[in-house]
C-alpha cells in the first residue's frame, strides 16, 4: 500500500481505537475497519500525553526507565506489593495493556493487584506515553524482553515466578512472547484476557461487519503481517500453564477467539468465559480477581 494512503489511515485510526468512547458505533467501526486493513502497526493506537496517572497517596508506585535491545528507552511503572519488604517466593506480574492510549489510563487493570501480595510491573511500549520509538510487532517483543530483563536482574525477581498477563492486545503479544521470547523460561505462568487468535482474521471480521467494507475482507491476507500470530504460536507456550480469560459480551474481540486459542493450545491450559463481561472487563468482579490470586498461588514451583 503507498506510504500516502498508510499515512492516511494512520490518522483514521487515531480516532478508531478499540475502545471509541466518543464516536456513534457505526461511524467508529467503519473508521477501525480501515485502520486494520491498512498496515500491520495500525493495531497499535498510543497516545503521548497522560491522561490520568495514579494517585501517589493512594498507590505506592515508581516510574522506571528501561532500555531495549536496539537501544529505545522504555517507560514502565512498578507497583509493589503491599506485604513485608523481603517476602520470599513473592509473585511478580509483568502487564502488557491494549492497544490504545497508554499506561496513564491502562493501570487502573493491575491496580487492585499489589493488595493481593503481587508485585507488578506495567509496560508502556514503544511509542506510547514516554517511551520512546514507533511501535511495530517485532520491536514490542524486544520492549516485552527489556522488561522481563528488568525484572530478573533490576528487581532480582525469581525465575518460574514471573507472571505474564496481556489483555486484548497485550494478550496476543504476551501469547508469542512466551512462546518464543529470551526469557520464556523464567514465565511461571501466561494470563491472557480478552485476546484475538489472529491479526488477519479480526481484520476480516472487522470488515465484514459493514455492508460499505464487506467487499474488502480479501485486503488483510496482502496487507497485514501475520508472522505474529497468537493462534501459530499458541501450542508452543507449553509447558507454560496458560490460563485464557473472555467476556461473553465482548464487542471488540468475539468470544469465539478465546475458543480458538484454547483448542490451538497445549496443555496445561484453563478457559474462563465469564458470560456477563464485555471487553477487558472480566477481572472487574471481586469474585474473579479472588480465582485469579487462588489460580497463581496454587501453581506448581
Amino acid at each position: 500500500m503507498p506510504r500516502s494512503t498508510c499515512w492516511c489511515i494512520s490518522r483514521l485510526a487515531r480516532l478508531a481505537r478499540f475502545r471509541a468512547w466518543r464516536l456513534p458505533g457505526r461511524a467508529a467501526a467503519a473508521l477501525l475497519t480501515l485502520a486494520l486493513a491498512g498496515c500491520t502497526q495500525f493495531f497499535f493506537q498510543p497516545q503521548r500525553q497522560a491522561s490520568a496517572a495514579p494517585d501517589l497517596r493512594a498507590e505506592n508506585y515508581r516510574a522506571e526507565r528501561l532500555a531495549a535491545a536496539d537501544g529505545t528507552m522504555l517507560s514502565a511503572w512498578y507497583f509493589p506489593a503491599r506485604t513485608p519488604a523481603g517476602t520470599a517466593g513473592r509473585t511478580t506480574v509483568l502487564f502488557l495493556h491494549g492497544n490504545a492510549e497508554n499506561l496513564s489510563t491502562q493501570f487502573r487493570s493491575i491496580a487492585w493487584m499489589p493488595e493481593q501480595g503481587l508485585d507488578v510491573l506495567a509496560l508502556d511500549y514503544r511509542g506510547y506515553g514516554e517511551s520512546q520509538g514507533v511501535p511495530t510487532l517485532r520491536g514490542v517483543q524486544l520492549d516485552i524482553d527489556a522488561a522481563m530483563d528488568w525484572l530478573l536482574t533490576r528487581h532480582e525477581a525469581e525465575p518460574r515466578k514471573i507472571v505474564l498477563f496481556g489483555q486484548s492486545l497485550g494478550g496476543a503479544l504476551a501469547i508469542y512472547y512466551a512462546a518464543h521470547g529470551a526469557h520464556r523460561a523464567s514465565i511461571r505462568a501466561l494470563v491472557v484476557d480478552s485476546a484475538f487468535s489472529d491479526y488477519r482474521v479480526l481484520a476480516r471480521e472487522k470488515l465484514a461487519g459493514l455492508w460499505l467494507t464487506w467487499p474488502l475482507q480479501w485486503l488483510p491476507w496482502i496487507t497485514i503481517d501475520d508472522d505474529y500470530s497468537p493462534k501459530a504460536a499458541i501450542a508452543a507456550v507449553s509447558p507454560i500453564p496458560l490460563l485464557l480469560i473472555q467476556g461473553g459480551q465482548d464487542d471488540v474481540v468475539p468470544a469465539h477467539h478465546a475458543h480458538v486459542l484454547f483448542d490451538a493450545a497445549a496443555p496445561p491450559k484453563e478457559l474462563w468465559f465469564v458470560p456477563e463481561a464485555g471487553h477487558i472487563q472480566s477481572l472487574r468482579n471481586e469474585t474473579r480477581r479472588r480465582d485469579l490470586v487462588r489460580y497463581l498461588d496454587h501453581l506448581g514451583p
